[in-house]
């Protein structure tokens, strides 16, 4: 792939995912229907997946801004259901669909199934957690698909290698493979936690948001090829370090965390545009080297993994979730639960690129062994994906409305909210008052009671959010006095700019007026979008 073939695949993948946020179609489902289409328009390159760059180069960034964003006390909390699907489920649907895909296909040895079973093992919770959080799912479900997808890709990478390495005749014991495994996890983690105290002190001591967001790009490959050097895993490295660093995220300086979101929030879109319009230019090359499979044979095994990776994933997912509540301790501490959480989880399984790019990495030939069935194992795996980004994919949000979940409780957010920001407002004033009560910081009255303004306007906005409407604009008066400040604002930045047209001043000073604007317009953005 050429550098031009690169920014054609980024750009038309990102109009694409940019057209898709009009539509109600999820941006990976468009993405995926738009690769199929073009995989077979004349004149369009071929684009392959390339392992070596999708396993250290896409992956670990994906991982890191999921890891940052995510809550590290709401996954401690729910640290029994995302191991029970990161971990059991994973191995579970190894054995499972590998067993299943061994008795369906003929003359496929079992090693490979397993291989297959290990492949397709891990949803890609990607489309599941947006989808969730658009539709406004309970907050313990979403967290359960997002902790589940920031570790199954471990679980499935390692008994991945382990399987292969029994295809081509270096089986492990399962003494062996439960070793390989647990150094994998363990190096892991360890890797992570070694890390992850040097990166955040290197953070706060940098003390220039620039350098910081700069490392900030640096840190998950720094992570994942540490972690992979010593023959651990990559992936928990990435998530122990992303984890931390989002928990700590308060101790970085503001500007740090402004531009770090910004930047995060644009590589995070295009790596996720361009990877699912990646799986669906994969299909030329997929069919063109299914070789001695007929395409209509190799269709209905197709057909029989994909119902064996649904159906595994229901026969899992309901037990797991009602067996551990037969313990009293697991009533007492967990929520009480219904029949309709556990179908979406289960049906929100939908497979991603990780498992193409496992995929295609199967060797051709090992140490003179050629591996079996490789190309109908990738054929299969194509065909998984895509069958779950479609079936699954488009029918989530209507299930998702049709069980009628109990979504999240605005005025209840809105009220802890309210009485969060009045007790730091309390607090930041017995601040004030201590700090103006020593003659070092003496002001002037009106920039006394500025601030003092500045406060009491922080601490009323959120409860303003809960009281009584405009009866003509149906807007709260904290809606009202954002639209005005912003019309404010607006007024003034048309002022600097006809100023500097007028050369009354330069260009530089401009910059820094409307850097001031820019900043409190985004204030009253965050806090309206927050609303």
């Amino acid at each position: 792939m050429d550098a031009l073939q690169l920014v054609a695949l980024v750009a038309a993948s990102a109009a694409i995912a940019g057209l898709a946020r009009r539509t109600p179609v999820p941006a990976p489902l468009l993405l995926v229907a738009a690769g199929l289409a073009a995989a077979y328009v004349p004149g369009v390159p071929d684009y392959t997946l390339d392992p070596h760059i999708v396993l250290p180069l896409i992956l670990p960034p994906l991982l890191y801004t999921a890891a940052v964003d995510s809550s590290y006390l709401d996954l401690r909390a729910n640290i029994r259901p995302v191991a029970l699907l990161s971990v059991g489920y994973v191995l579970f649907a190894t054995v499972a669909v590998g067993w299943l895909a061994y008795a369906l296909v003929p003359d496929l040895p079992l090693t490979a199934a397993l291989v297959l079973g290990a492949v397709v093992a891990p949803p890609d919770a990607v489309a599941a957690t947006a989808i969730a959080r658009k539709l406004g799912l309970p907050n313990r479900i979403t967290t359960i698909l997002q902790g589940e997808s920031l570790v199954n890709d471990a679980t499935a990478i390692t008994a991945y290698k382990v399987a292969l390495a029994a295809a081509v005749g270096e089986g492990l014991s399962w003494a062996g493979g439960l070793g390989e495994f647990a150094l994998a996890a363990l190096g892991g983690i360890g890797v992570g936690f070694v890390l992850m105290v040097p990166i955040h002190w290197l953070r706060r001591s940098l003390g220039d948001s620039l350098l910081q967001n700069t490392l900030s790009l640096l840190i998950p490959f720094v992570a994942y090829a540490a972690a992979e050097e010593v023959h651990a895993s990559g992936v928990l490295a990435v998530v122990v370090v992303g984890l931390f660093l989002g928990h700590r995220a308060w101790q970085v300086d503001f500007a740090t965390r402004l531009q770090e979101e910004a930047v995060w929030k644009m590589v995070a879109f295009v790596l996720e545009s361009a990877v699912f319009a990646l799986i669906g230019l994969q299909l030329p090359y997929v069919v063109q080297e299914l070789g001695p499979y007929g395409i209509g044979e190799a269709a209905w095994y197709a057909a029989g993994v994909f119902v064996a990776v649904v159906v595994v994933r229901f026969v899992w997912v309901y037990p797991a979730t009602f067996l551990p509540r037969l313990s009293a301790r697991v009533r007492e501490r967990e929520p009480e639960v219904d029949w309709r959480a556990p179908l979406v989880v289960g049906w929100a399984g939908m497979r991603g690129v990780v498992s193409l790019a496992i995929a295609f990495s199967i060797p051709v030939v090992t140490d003179g062994v050629e591996f079996p069935a490789r190309n109908l194992v990738l054929f299969l795996t194509f065909t998984t994906v895509i069958g779950t980004l479609v079936v699954q994919g488009l029918t989530l949000p209507p299930l998702i409305r049709f069980l009628k979940l109990p979504g999240k409780d605005r005025y209840a957010e809105t009220l802890a909210e309210a009485q969060a920001q009045s007790e730091a407002s309390q607090a930041a004033e017995e601040r004030l008052d201590a700090l103006l009560a020593d003659e070092r910081n003496a002001l002037p009255k009106p920039l006394a009671d500025r601030l003092r303004t500045v406060l009491e306007r922080r601490r009323n906005a959120v409860w303003e959010r809960l009281g009584a409407v405009n009866a003509v604009t149906g807007e709260t008066a904290d809606d009202t006095y954002r639209r005005l400040s912003r019309e404010m604002i607006d007024a003034e930045r048309e002022v600097f700019v006809q100023l500097r047209d007028a050369r009354r001043i330069d260009d530089e000073m401009m910059r820094t007026l409307l850097r001031r604007l820019d900043l409190e317009e985004a204030a009253a953005y965050r806090e309206e979008t927050a609303g």
